[in-house]
């Protein structure tokens, strides 16, 4: 078997192993939204604004977090007052479906609405990977370039929402925000694009109404790249909590 066969059925067994987990979590009432950026982005500072927001409200939320090495995320990310889990992954650029499952058992609360996943700050090998989640978010900080989703077409054209992050910085770092929007739409026509700053809470309140509303069964974008494409049923697996 040649690398790229190889490949194909590391993905596929992944693909199955997150239908089912998938699967598992809507029986429980939780829906996974899996966030995906390059390192730096912003993103652990924007989802504590969003756990944070979450706790205020009233509503059960949870998140995973993952890195190759230390706690210090979910120990940012636990000030909101939300459950918080850290993952870390040895050495392993990407979160797969089964360390995932293996995380969320006997850990998750049994209220749990909507479990946040931060990924590891990688744009290229996690946008492969399924992780079982509804709903997918790439983001991207405006000192990061327009041209990023040229550069890294998986990862935003996979994305079912794409966040900007960093826009108090937009002025200074001479960020081109229609030739972004260009670029996007171009990898992924039609997907909605929210501006954020977790300094101001500017899109935070948007970022929880989606996942929510991915929660409640709301339409979703269609990417070109979508994750889990398919629909073929899989037989369930036993509860992750």
């Amino acid at each position: 078997m040649c690398g790229s066969d190889v490949r194909q059925a590391v993905l596929a067994k992944n693909d199955d192993l997150a239908a089912n987990l998938r699967g598992d979590l809507a029986r429980q009432g939780v829906t996974m939204v899996n966030l995906l950026s390059s390192p730096g982005s912003g993103k652990t500072e924007l989802l504590g604004r969003v756990l944070s927001r979450a706790v205020e409200q009233g509503i059960p939320v949870a998140a995973l977090t993952a890195d190759l090495a230390t706690e210090n995320d979910a120990e940012r990310l636990a000030r909101s007052g939300a459950p918080v889990q850290q993952l870390l992954t040895d050495g392993l650029c990407h979160l797969e479906a089964r360390q995932v499952r293996t995380r969320l058992e006997g850990w998750l609360p049994a209220d749990t609405a909507v479990l946040f996943v931060e990924n590891v700050g990688n744009l290229v090998c996690p946008a492969s990977y399924d992780l079982g989640e509804t709903l997918r978010i790439a983001l991207m900080a405006v000192t990061e370039g327009e041209d990023k989703p040229l550069k890294y077409p998986t990862a935003f054209g996979s994305a079912h929402l794409v966040v900007i992050t960093k826009t108090d910085l937009a002025g200074p770092a001479g960020f081109d925000e229609s030739l972004f929007h260009e670029n996007v739409h171009q990898v992924n026509p039609g997907v909605e694009i929210v501006r954020s700053c977790a300094r101001t809470g500017a899109g935070v309140g948007t970022l929880l109404e989606r996942a929510l509303a991915a929660r409640d069964g709301a339409p979703a974008h269609r990417p070109p790249l979508a994750p889990h494409p398919h629909g073929h049923h899989h037989a369930p697996s036993a509860p992750v909590a």
